[in-house]
Protein backbone atom coordinates (compact mmCIF):
# COMPACT_ATOMS: atom_id res chain seq x y z
CA UNK A 1 0.00 0.00 0.00
CA UNK A 2 1.38 3.43 -1.23
CA UNK A 3 1.39 6.85 1.07
CA UNK A 4 -2.03 8.60 0.60
CA UNK A 5 -1.58 12.51 1.08
CA UNK A 6 -4.42 15.07 0.91
CA UNK A 7 -4.72 17.41 -2.08
CA UNK A 8 -6.83 20.18 -3.04
CA UNK A 9 -9.29 19.28 -6.17
CA UNK A 10 -7.11 22.42 -7.76
CA UNK A 11 -3.92 20.90 -7.02
CA UNK A 12 -4.96 17.55 -8.48
CA UNK A 13 -6.67 18.85 -11.91
CA UNK A 14 -6.32 22.35 -11.82
CA UNK A 15 -9.19 24.94 -12.94
CA UNK A 16 -12.48 23.65 -12.97
CA UNK A 17 -13.45 24.12 -17.20
CA UNK A 18 -16.92 25.07 -17.97
CA UNK A 19 -18.96 25.63 -21.47
CA UNK A 20 -21.55 27.57 -22.94
CA UNK A 21 -24.44 27.08 -25.16
CA UNK A 22 -25.38 29.58 -27.90
CA UNK A 23 -28.06 32.89 -27.38
CA UNK A 24 -31.23 31.32 -27.29
CA UNK A 25 -30.38 27.90 -26.09
CA UNK A 26 -30.54 24.72 -27.61
CA UNK A 27 -33.13 21.50 -27.48
CA UNK A 28 -33.00 17.90 -28.56
CA UNK A 29 -34.46 18.29 -31.67
CA UNK A 30 -31.38 20.37 -32.70
CA UNK A 31 -28.73 18.98 -34.63
CA UNK A 32 -25.24 19.15 -34.32
CA UNK A 33 -22.86 18.23 -31.28
CA UNK A 34 -24.31 16.76 -27.92
CA UNK A 35 -24.18 19.24 -25.07
CA UNK A 36 -24.55 17.73 -21.35
CA UNK A 37 -25.51 19.47 -18.41
CA UNK A 38 -26.99 19.06 -15.31
CA UNK A 39 -30.09 17.18 -16.37
CA UNK A 40 -27.79 14.67 -17.99
CA UNK A 41 -26.12 13.73 -14.14
CA UNK A 42 -28.14 11.43 -11.91
CA UNK A 43 -28.86 12.58 -8.65
CA UNK A 44 -27.12 9.97 -7.11
CA UNK A 45 -24.36 9.78 -8.71
CA UNK A 46 -23.66 9.00 -12.79
CA UNK A 47 -24.90 10.11 -16.34
CA UNK A 48 -28.40 10.08 -17.88
CA UNK A 49 -27.95 10.12 -21.63
CA UNK A 50 -31.39 9.73 -22.14
CA UNK A 51 -32.46 13.41 -23.60
CA UNK A 52 -29.29 14.87 -25.14
CA UNK A 53 -29.56 18.86 -26.22
CA UNK A 54 -27.25 19.48 -29.07
CA UNK A 55 -25.25 23.11 -29.98
CA UNK A 56 -24.56 23.56 -34.11
CA UNK A 57 -20.87 22.10 -35.04
CA UNK A 58 -19.91 26.01 -36.06
CA UNK A 59 -20.94 26.41 -32.45
CA UNK A 60 -18.94 23.92 -31.10
CA UNK A 61 -15.27 24.70 -33.10
CA UNK A 62 -15.50 27.92 -31.58
CA UNK A 63 -15.82 26.73 -27.92
CA UNK A 64 -12.28 27.26 -26.80
CA UNK A 65 -12.95 25.28 -23.22
CA UNK A 66 -15.85 22.51 -22.96
CA UNK A 67 -15.05 20.06 -24.81
CA UNK A 68 -15.38 16.76 -23.46
CA UNK A 69 -12.81 13.84 -22.93
CA UNK A 70 -13.74 10.10 -22.06
CA UNK A 71 -13.64 9.94 -18.20
CA UNK A 72 -14.31 13.80 -18.09
CA UNK A 73 -15.72 13.86 -13.92
CA UNK A 74 -18.69 16.24 -14.09
CA UNK A 75 -20.32 18.67 -11.61
CA UNK A 76 -23.06 20.54 -11.49
CA UNK A 77 -22.84 24.01 -10.78
CA UNK A 78 -25.81 25.65 -10.15
CA UNK A 79 -29.55 24.57 -9.45
CA UNK A 80 -31.47 22.89 -6.52
CA UNK A 81 -28.93 19.83 -7.36
CA UNK A 82 -26.12 21.96 -6.74
CA UNK A 83 -22.99 19.24 -6.25
CA UNK A 84 -24.31 16.38 -7.77
CA UNK A 85 -21.51 14.95 -10.15
CA UNK A 86 -21.33 11.95 -13.56
CA UNK A 87 -18.48 10.27 -15.00
CA UNK A 88 -18.47 11.09 -18.82
CA UNK A 89 -17.79 7.69 -20.75
CA UNK A 90 -16.87 8.94 -24.12
CA UNK A 91 -19.77 7.64 -25.86
CA UNK A 92 -20.14 10.32 -28.45
CA UNK A 93 -17.40 11.06 -31.08
CA UNK A 94 -17.72 15.19 -29.78
CA UNK A 95 -19.16 16.64 -27.42
CA UNK A 96 -19.63 19.73 -24.74
CA UNK A 97 -20.94 21.07 -21.78
CA UNK A 98 -23.43 23.79 -21.16
CA UNK A 99 -22.76 26.87 -18.73
CA UNK A 100 -24.14 24.81 -15.85
CA UNK A 101 -21.50 22.37 -15.42
CA UNK A 102 -18.16 22.17 -14.33
CA UNK A 103 -15.62 19.56 -15.88
CA UNK A 104 -12.66 18.40 -13.40
CA UNK A 105 -9.87 16.84 -15.39
CA UNK A 106 -6.55 15.92 -14.06
CA UNK A 107 -3.77 16.61 -17.27
CA UNK A 108 -1.01 16.04 -14.57
CA UNK A 109 -2.07 12.68 -13.96
CA UNK A 110 -2.11 13.07 -10.40
CA UNK A 111 -5.36 11.25 -9.76
CA UNK A 112 -7.41 8.55 -12.11
CA UNK A 113 -10.52 10.17 -13.44
CA UNK A 114 -12.93 7.50 -12.09
CA UNK A 115 -10.60 7.59 -8.71
CA UNK A 116 -12.03 11.23 -8.40
CA UNK A 117 -15.22 10.75 -9.99
CA UNK A 118 -15.62 8.01 -6.52
CA UNK A 119 -14.12 10.36 -4.18
CA UNK A 120 -16.77 13.16 -5.06
CA UNK A 121 -19.58 10.56 -4.15
CA UNK A 122 -18.57 10.13 -0.60
CA UNK A 123 -21.22 11.96 1.61
CA UNK A 124 -18.33 13.57 3.41
CA UNK A 125 -17.08 15.26 0.43
CA UNK A 126 -20.53 15.93 -1.13
CA UNK A 127 -21.16 17.92 2.73
CA UNK A 128 -17.68 19.61 2.41
CA UNK A 129 -19.02 21.18 -1.64
CA UNK A 130 -22.37 21.77 -0.02
CA UNK A 131 -20.62 24.21 2.07
CA UNK A 132 -19.13 26.03 -0.84
CA UNK A 133 -22.48 26.64 -2.12
CA UNK A 134 -24.28 30.28 -2.73
CA UNK A 135 -27.11 32.37 -3.47
CA UNK A 136 -30.42 31.00 -2.37
CA UNK A 137 -32.71 31.86 -4.84
CA UNK A 138 -30.10 30.67 -7.66
CA UNK A 139 -27.52 28.46 -5.40
CA UNK A 140 -24.37 27.66 -7.00
CA UNK A 141 -20.84 26.84 -6.79
CA UNK A 142 -17.90 29.10 -8.68
CA UNK A 143 -14.50 27.89 -9.30
CA UNK A 144 -12.73 28.99 -5.75
CA UNK A 145 -14.69 25.38 -4.56
CA UNK A 146 -11.70 23.54 -5.94
CA UNK A 147 -9.38 25.53 -3.79
CA UNK A 148 -11.57 24.81 -0.33
CA UNK A 149 -12.42 20.93 -0.82
CA UNK A 150 -9.34 18.99 0.15
CA UNK A 151 -9.03 14.42 -0.90
CA UNK A 152 -6.88 12.01 1.15
CA UNK A 153 -5.70 10.00 -2.14
CA UNK A 154 -3.10 6.90 -2.60
CA UNK A 155 -0.12 8.80 -4.20
CA UNK A 156 0.71 5.48 -6.37
CA UNK A 157 -1.47 5.18 -9.88
CA UNK A 158 -1.58 1.51 -9.30
CA UNK A 159 -3.21 1.91 -6.71
CA UNK A 160 -5.27 4.61 -7.50
CA UNK A 161 -6.41 2.73 -10.29
CA UNK A 162 -7.16 -0.77 -8.96
CA UNK A 163 -9.55 1.01 -6.25
CA UNK A 164 -11.06 2.72 -9.62
CA UNK A 165 -11.69 -1.02 -11.24
CA UNK A 166 -13.21 -2.50 -8.08
CA UNK A 167 -15.48 -0.11 -7.82
CA UNK A 168 -16.44 0.22 -11.28
CA UNK A 169 -17.11 -3.58 -11.44
CA UNK A 170 -20.09 -2.80 -8.88
CA UNK A 171 -21.25 0.40 -11.16
CA UNK A 172 -20.99 -2.36 -13.84
CA UNK A 173 -23.28 -4.56 -11.90
CA UNK A 174 -25.80 -1.52 -10.62
CA UNK A 175 -26.14 -0.42 -14.34
CA UNK A 176 -26.61 -4.01 -15.64
CA UNK A 177 -29.51 -4.62 -12.85
CA UNK A 178 -30.87 -1.50 -13.51
CA UNK A 179 -31.63 -2.69 -17.24
CA UNK A 180 -32.71 -5.75 -16.40
CA UNK A 181 -35.55 -4.04 -14.33
CA UNK A 182 -35.95 -1.48 -17.09
CA UNK A 183 -36.36 -5.02 -19.83
CA UNK A 184 -38.73 -6.98 -17.34
CA UNK A 185 -40.73 -3.08 -16.50
CA UNK A 186 -41.68 -3.12 -20.69
CA UNK A 187 -42.65 -6.96 -20.38
CA UNK A 188 -45.03 -6.70 -18.14
CA UNK A 189 -46.38 -3.56 -19.37
CA UNK A 190 -47.00 -5.41 -22.59
CA UNK A 191 -48.13 -8.43 -20.59
CA UNK A 192 -50.81 -6.63 -18.72
CA UNK A 193 -51.79 -4.92 -22.05
CA UNK A 194 -52.49 -7.99 -23.68
CA UNK A 195 -53.79 -10.89 -20.88
CA UNK A 196 -56.22 -7.94 -19.93
CA UNK A 197 -57.72 -7.35 -22.89
CA UNK A 198 -57.51 -10.30 -24.83
CA UNK A 199 -57.08 -12.56 -21.70
CA UNK A 200 -55.73 -16.43 -22.11
CA UNK A 201 -57.89 -20.05 -23.19
CA UNK A 202 -58.13 -22.89 -21.37
CA UNK A 203 -54.86 -24.36 -21.79
CA UNK A 204 -53.15 -20.88 -20.78
CA UNK A 205 -52.43 -19.39 -23.79
CA UNK A 206 -53.25 -15.17 -24.68
CA UNK A 207 -56.15 -15.40 -27.01
CA UNK A 208 -55.33 -14.32 -30.82
CA UNK A 209 -55.75 -10.50 -31.41
CA UNK A 210 -59.08 -9.40 -32.60
CA UNK A 211 -57.58 -8.71 -35.77
CA UNK A 212 -56.21 -12.11 -36.55
CA UNK A 213 -59.74 -13.74 -34.37
CA UNK A 214 -62.71 -10.90 -34.33
CA UNK A 215 -65.23 -14.04 -33.64
CA UNK A 216 -63.14 -14.56 -30.00
CA UNK A 217 -64.44 -10.65 -29.34
CA UNK A 218 -67.69 -8.03 -28.68
CA UNK A 219 -67.49 -4.74 -27.99
CA UNK A 220 -68.15 -3.20 -24.34
CA UNK A 221 -67.52 -0.32 -22.30
CA UNK A 222 -63.76 -1.49 -21.60
CA UNK A 223 -63.53 -1.16 -25.55
CA UNK A 224 -63.00 -5.03 -27.30
CA UNK A 225 -63.18 -8.08 -24.97
CA UNK A 226 -63.43 -11.98 -24.91
CA UNK A 227 -66.88 -12.81 -25.83
CA UNK A 228 -66.47 -14.59 -22.13
CA UNK A 229 -66.33 -11.79 -20.12
CA UNK A 230 -68.69 -9.11 -19.01
CA UNK A 231 -68.12 -5.39 -17.21
CA UNK A 232 -69.23 -4.23 -14.05
CA UNK A 233 -68.07 -1.86 -11.73
CA UNK A 234 -65.65 -2.11 -8.58
CA UNK A 235 -68.18 -1.61 -6.07
CA UNK A 236 -70.10 -4.73 -7.50
CA UNK A 237 -67.26 -7.01 -6.47
CA UNK A 238 -67.12 -6.00 -2.89
CA UNK A 239 -69.40 -7.05 0.16
CA UNK A 240 -72.01 -4.81 1.74
CA UNK A 241 -70.52 -5.46 4.89
CA UNK A 242 -66.53 -4.20 3.63
CA UNK A 243 -67.88 -1.92 1.27
CA UNK A 244 -64.74 0.44 -0.31
CA UNK A 245 -64.27 2.67 2.33
CA UNK A 246 -61.20 5.38 3.40
CA UNK A 247 -59.82 5.57 6.69
CA UNK A 248 -58.36 7.78 9.70
CA UNK A 249 -58.64 11.20 9.59
CA UNK A 250 -56.51 12.01 12.45
CA UNK A 251 -54.56 8.97 13.56
CA UNK A 252 -52.04 11.07 16.07
CA UNK A 253 -48.14 11.27 15.96
CA UNK A 254 -47.44 7.83 17.56
CA UNK A 255 -48.37 5.52 20.01
CA UNK A 256 -46.02 2.74 21.59
CA UNK A 257 -47.94 -0.45 21.13
CA UNK A 258 -50.50 0.72 19.22
CA UNK A 259 -51.82 -0.45 15.96
CA UNK A 260 -50.36 -0.01 12.62
CA UNK A 261 -51.71 2.25 9.79
CA UNK A 262 -50.64 2.35 6.39
CA UNK A 263 -50.63 5.76 5.09
CA UNK A 264 -49.39 6.77 1.44
CA UNK A 265 -45.84 7.25 1.88
CA UNK A 266 -45.95 3.39 2.95
CA UNK A 267 -47.00 2.16 -0.19
CA UNK A 268 -44.37 1.53 -2.67
CA UNK A 269 -43.26 -0.53 -5.80
CA UNK A 270 -46.86 -2.12 -5.39
CA UNK A 271 -45.82 -3.52 -1.92
CA UNK A 272 -46.96 -2.13 1.72
CA UNK A 273 -43.72 -0.82 3.35
CA UNK A 274 -43.46 -1.82 6.78
CA UNK A 275 -40.57 -0.29 8.15
CA UNK A 276 -41.97 2.84 9.36
CA UNK A 277 -45.64 2.49 9.98
CA UNK A 278 -47.23 5.19 12.21
CA UNK A 279 -48.96 3.50 15.26
CA UNK A 280 -52.27 4.76 16.52
CA UNK A 281 -53.99 4.77 19.87
CA UNK A 282 -56.71 1.74 20.31
CA UNK A 283 -59.18 4.66 21.03
CA UNK A 284 -59.01 6.19 17.83
CA UNK A 285 -58.72 2.55 15.90
CA UNK A 286 -61.66 1.58 17.35
CA UNK A 287 -63.54 4.42 16.03
CA UNK A 288 -62.66 3.38 12.62
CA UNK A 289 -63.55 0.03 12.79
CA UNK A 290 -65.06 0.20 9.03
CA UNK A 291 -61.40 0.38 7.48
CA UNK A 292 -59.57 -2.32 8.99
CA UNK A 293 -57.65 -4.23 6.89
CA UNK A 294 -57.36 -7.65 6.20
CA UNK A 295 -54.43 -9.57 4.24
CA UNK A 296 -55.31 -9.73 0.42
CA UNK A 297 -57.33 -6.49 0.84
CA UNK A 298 -56.47 -4.19 -2.12
CA UNK A 299 -55.15 -0.69 -1.25
CA UNK A 300 -55.42 2.62 -3.55
CA UNK A 301 -54.23 6.11 -2.57
CA UNK A 302 -56.24 8.06 -3.10
CA UNK A 303 -54.89 11.60 -2.17
CA UNK A 304 -51.75 13.26 -2.79
CA UNK A 305 -50.45 10.86 -5.46
CA UNK A 306 -53.67 8.92 -6.75
CA UNK A 307 -53.17 5.38 -7.81
CA UNK A 308 -50.20 3.77 -5.99
CA UNK A 309 -51.61 -0.22 -5.25
CA UNK A 310 -50.37 -3.02 -3.14
CA UNK A 311 -52.12 -5.94 -0.95
CA UNK A 312 -52.31 -6.08 3.05
CA UNK A 313 -49.60 -8.65 3.40
CA UNK A 314 -50.17 -11.28 6.10
CA UNK A 315 -48.43 -9.47 8.96
CA UNK A 316 -50.73 -6.34 8.86
CA UNK A 317 -53.62 -8.16 9.61
CA UNK A 318 -55.94 -5.66 11.94
CA UNK A 319 -53.74 -2.58 10.44
CA UNK A 320 -55.77 0.48 9.12
CA UNK A 321 -55.24 2.93 6.44
CA UNK A 322 -55.63 6.91 6.64
CA UNK A 323 -57.86 9.18 5.06
CA UNK A 324 -56.01 8.79 2.09
CA UNK A 325 -56.33 5.20 1.27
CA UNK A 326 -58.85 3.69 0.05
CA UNK A 327 -59.84 -0.46 1.10
CA UNK A 328 -60.94 -2.34 -1.51
CA UNK A 329 -61.86 -6.00 0.12
CA UNK A 330 -62.55 -8.28 -3.13
CA UNK A 331 -65.48 -10.75 -2.48
CA UNK A 332 -66.63 -11.72 -6.11
CA UNK A 333 -63.28 -12.08 -7.38
CA UNK A 334 -59.51 -12.74 -7.08
CA UNK A 335 -58.15 -9.94 -5.06
CA UNK A 336 -54.41 -10.90 -7.02
CA UNK A 337 -56.37 -10.28 -10.64
CA UNK A 338 -58.13 -7.35 -9.78
CA UNK A 339 -55.42 -6.02 -7.96
CA UNK A 340 -53.17 -6.06 -11.74
CA UNK A 341 -55.94 -5.18 -13.65
CA UNK A 342 -55.95 -1.94 -11.55
CA UNK A 343 -52.88 -0.95 -12.88
CA UNK A 344 -53.73 -1.13 -16.92
CA UNK A 345 -55.04 1.54 -19.15
CA UNK A 346 -58.75 1.46 -18.67
CA UNK A 347 -58.82 2.05 -15.31
CA UNK A 348 -55.66 4.27 -15.16
CA UNK A 349 -57.82 6.81 -17.77
CA UNK A 350 -60.71 6.66 -15.31
CA UNK A 351 -58.65 7.65 -12.14
CA UNK A 352 -57.38 10.42 -14.49
CA UNK A 353 -60.43 11.77 -15.27
CA UNK A 354 -61.97 11.79 -11.74
CA UNK A 355 -58.69 12.99 -9.90
CA UNK A 356 -59.63 16.87 -9.20
CA UNK A 357 -57.31 19.35 -7.46
CA UNK A 358 -54.00 20.98 -7.95
CA UNK A 359 -52.15 22.04 -5.15
CA UNK A 360 -53.07 18.33 -3.65
CA UNK A 361 -54.58 16.01 -5.84
CA UNK A 362 -57.31 13.53 -5.07
CA UNK A 363 -60.18 11.41 -6.12
CA UNK A 364 -63.64 10.82 -4.78
CA UNK A 365 -64.31 7.20 -3.40
CA UNK A 366 -67.35 7.41 -5.40
CA UNK A 367 -65.41 8.00 -8.58
CA UNK A 368 -63.79 4.75 -7.04
CA UNK A 369 -66.87 2.61 -6.89
CA UNK A 370 -67.52 3.26 -10.63
CA UNK A 371 -64.34 2.10 -12.13
CA UNK A 372 -65.02 0.01 -14.66
CA UNK A 373 -64.17 -3.50 -14.08
CA UNK A 374 -64.03 -6.77 -16.17
CA UNK A 375 -66.14 -9.96 -14.76
CA UNK A 376 -63.64 -12.88 -16.17
CA UNK A 377 -64.32 -16.69 -15.23
CA UNK A 378 -62.66 -17.90 -12.10
CA UNK A 379 -60.28 -19.74 -13.45
CA UNK A 380 -59.38 -17.13 -16.34
CA UNK A 381 -58.32 -14.96 -13.31
CA UNK A 382 -56.07 -17.49 -11.44
CA UNK A 383 -54.00 -18.22 -14.77
CA UNK A 384 -54.05 -14.29 -15.81
CA UNK A 385 -53.00 -13.18 -11.93
CA UNK A 386 -50.32 -16.19 -11.64
CA UNK A 387 -48.47 -15.09 -15.37
CA UNK A 388 -48.93 -11.59 -14.31
CA UNK A 389 -47.22 -12.54 -10.20
CA UNK A 390 -44.39 -14.35 -12.26
CA UNK A 391 -42.84 -10.81 -14.01
CA UNK A 392 -43.59 -9.51 -10.68
CA UNK A 393 -41.33 -11.50 -8.61
CA UNK A 394 -38.80 -11.24 -10.73
CA UNK A 395 -38.55 -7.67 -10.95
CA UNK A 396 -38.90 -7.84 -7.60
CA UNK A 397 -36.17 -9.91 -7.16
CA UNK A 398 -33.58 -7.89 -9.56
CA UNK A 399 -34.98 -5.03 -7.23
CA UNK A 400 -33.84 -6.81 -4.24
CA UNK A 401 -30.51 -7.19 -5.81
CA UNK A 402 -29.80 -3.60 -6.79
CA UNK A 403 -30.59 -2.61 -3.12
CA UNK A 404 -28.11 -4.83 -2.20
CA UNK A 405 -25.20 -4.04 -5.15
CA UNK A 406 -25.46 -0.33 -4.12
CA UNK A 407 -25.01 -1.02 -0.11
CA UNK A 408 -22.36 -3.12 -1.11
CA UNK A 409 -20.88 0.18 -3.51
CA UNK A 410 -21.65 2.29 -0.45
CA UNK A 411 -19.38 -0.02 1.84
CA UNK A 412 -16.88 -0.75 -0.19
CA UNK A 413 -16.71 3.21 -1.06
CA UNK A 414 -16.16 4.10 2.96
CA UNK A 415 -13.12 0.93 3.25
CA UNK A 416 -10.98 1.42 0.36
CA UNK A 417 -11.51 5.23 -0.29
CA UNK A 418 -10.16 5.81 2.93
CA UNK A 419 -7.57 3.28 3.11
CA UNK A 420 -9.09 0.93 5.34
CA UNK A 421 -9.09 -2.19 3.42
CA UNK A 422 -5.74 -1.97 1.68
CA UNK A 423 -5.73 -2.81 -1.84
CA UNK A 424 -2.22 -4.49 -2.80
CA UNK A 425 -1.30 -7.35 -4.78
CA UNK A 426 -2.40 -9.67 -2.58
CA UNK A 427 -5.64 -8.51 -1.32
CA UNK A 428 -6.95 -7.43 -4.58
CA UNK A 429 -8.55 -10.38 -6.21
CA UNK A 430 -9.81 -11.08 -2.36
CA UNK A 431 -11.80 -7.75 -2.84
CA UNK A 432 -12.17 -8.15 -6.09
CA UNK A 433 -14.34 -10.98 -5.55
CA UNK A 434 -16.54 -9.67 -3.24
CA UNK A 435 -17.14 -6.84 -5.59
CA UNK A 436 -18.17 -8.99 -8.35
CA UNK A 437 -20.43 -11.13 -6.41
CA UNK A 438 -22.49 -9.64 -4.10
Amino acid sequence: MSEWGRYSIRQLVGAPLSGKRPAGGVNAESEGVPSLGGENIRTNGGMDYGTINRVPVEFFRSMPKGRLQANDVLINKDGAQTGKVGLYDGRFEEAAVNEHVFILRSSSGAIDQRLLYYFLLLPDTQLRIARRITGSAQPGLNSQFADAVHLTVPSERAEQRRIAEILTTVDEAIEHTEALIAKTQQIKAGLLHDLFTRGVTADGEIRPPREEAPQLYKESPLGWIPKEWDVATLNDLVSPARPIVYGILMPGRGHPGGIPVIKVKDIVDGQVQGDDLLLTSPRIDAEYQRSKVRPRDVLLTIRGTVGRLAQVPMHLDGANITQDTARIAIAAGSPEFYRYYLETHAPRRHFAVNTLGQAVQGINLRDVRTTPVPIVPDDEQRKIAEMVAAVVNSERAEREHLAKLVQAKQGLMQDLLSGRVPVTASAEPCVTEVAANV
